[in-house]
């Protein structure tokens, strides 16, 4: 499983996401290393603690890992 840190900090950065997330082929998950939801899941998003970063994890291969991480470079942590 690979994965990457990102930081949320609005509701149209949440909704930006499960956007992105949910046309993804794989599973997107979201979360801290206890908890983690399904990152295609508004309601599932709304349960994260956004005061810190998040970890997102897919299984996928590295080509599909590198356009989604590309996707994703606004909500990267610089």
């Amino acid at each position: 499983m690979k994965h990457f840190s990102i930081v949320i900090r609005s509701f149209s950065e949440i909704q930006a996401f499960v956007e992105m997330a949910t046309v993804q082929p794989f599973e997107v998950l979201v979360g801290s290393d206890t908890h983690r939801v399904n990152g295609k899941s508004f309601i599932g998003m709304f349960s994260l603690d956004f005061r810190h970063p998040l970890q997102v994890h897919v299984n996928c291969d590295d080509a599909a890992f590198a356009r989604f991480r590309k996707e994703a470079t606004r909500f990267l942590i610089a």
